[in-house]
């Protein structure tokens, strides 16, 4: 069921949910936080649907936020707010609010969106796009428990990243490092299989890619070790690297959806670790609401080093030949490797 309200008001907008909700039959709707969602006409479709799709794994109400900015000086005088409202199938399994500020309203979305939120249950702010470089002190993002960003869609991601870094927040997290969580598990898994002191790693991917940094990161934070960043034609992340006192730990994901693990004296495995589409990063984030301390340490690690260019060297994209070689090295004695190459330290 949708209703559109024109120039209305945040208890009219409450009043057609409550009336929406009755039309349909379902008075009461178990929802479980609010989503609010910043974004512009551009992207507010893709983003909508994500969160939808989001949504049947944790039913909300979803708020999106939409600033219409104003041509004339009169236009950006008038204050008006539209409102569209989606319950019942249209809306997936809970509320969906399309917010439309017009004029002077568009800088006080705090004051519209505060009366509809949904009482005791967790706020998450995400911007797909265009965040804010504090999300914790924009105005909206004072509203939440947790705040989501994309440094991937900035202009200049590694520069966003950094920004990221400077301004963390208990709370704030970011699409980017999402993107790693499969990686992050294989390679920790991976170690537990084969307990051994790391001494270097190397991570490959595309360039000015911050799923890429971020993992690098994480590898240098957690195991304390030289962290060599080389660049590979993607598609993003395309392989990780551990040498290791007992033989080499190699995680290659060439086609972007299908990887293979390699370690010392153990058969090669094929491993699922498929690119993931923005709904199912949501739906990850949203499962916890409680700070990532993992995140944080790992974004604040690299930021000095990005500035100055210690912690990413950037060499040749490999050629055939040389990604052969590496696979035919992964599966030599310990003893015939030669050692690593430290591009980067702590």
């Amino acid at each position: 069921m949708k209703i559109d309200l024109t120039e209305t008001t945040s208890s009219k907008i409450n009043q057609a949910l409550v009336s929406a909700r009755r039309a349909i039959g379902t008075p009461a709707i178990g929802m479980v936080l609010t989503l609010v969602i910043v974004t512009d006409e551009e992207n507010a479709y893709d983003a909508l649907k994500s969160a939808g799709d989001a949504s049947r794994e944790h039913p909300s109400r979803i708020i999106a936020v939409i600033k219409r900015v104003s041509r004339s000086p009169r236009a950006r005088r008038d204050a008006r707010l539209d409102a569209e409202v989606r319950v019942g199938s249209d809306a997936g399994t809970g509320e969906t609010v399309v917010l439309r500020l017009h004029g002077e309203l568009a800088n006080h979305a705090q004051s519209v969106v505060l009366p509809l939120l949904l009482p005791d249950a967790p706020v998450v702010v995400w911007w797909p796009e265009d965040a804010p470089a504090d999300p914790a002190n924009d105005p909206l993002g004072a509203l939440a428990q947790r705040r989501i960003t994309d440094t991937y869609s900035a202009e200049l991601p590694l520069d966003e990243l950094a920004v990221r870094a400077e301004t963390y927040s208990p709370g704030d997290t970011d699409l980017a490092w999402t993107r790693i969580t499969p990686w992050r598990s294989m390679l920790a898994a991976a170690l537990d299989q084969q307990p051994a002191e790391v001494i270097a790693a190397t991570v490959e991917g595309e360039s000015d890619n911050p799923s890429c940094e971020l993992l690098a990161m994480w590898l240098a934070d957690r195991l304390g070790v030289p962290v060599e960043r080389t660049l590979s034609q993607g598609p993003g992340l395309t392989a990780a690297r551990m040498e290791t006192k007992n033989g080499v730990i190699v995680l290659d994901r060439a086609d972007g959806s299908l990887a293979t693990l390699s370690m010392q004296n153990q058969p090669d495995r094929a491993v699922a670790l498929k690119r993931r589409d923005t709904a199912e990063l949501l739906a990850e984030e949203l499962r916890r609401l409680d700070p990532d301390n993992t995140y944080a340490s790992a974004v604040k690690f690299g930021v000095d080093k990005l500035h100055s260019g210690g912690e990413v060297t950037a060499k040749p994209v490999d050629s055939a030949a040389d990604k052969a070689d590496r696979a035919a090295e992964a599966k030599a004695p310990a003893a015939k490797k030669a050692p690593a190459k430290k591009a980067a330290s702590k």
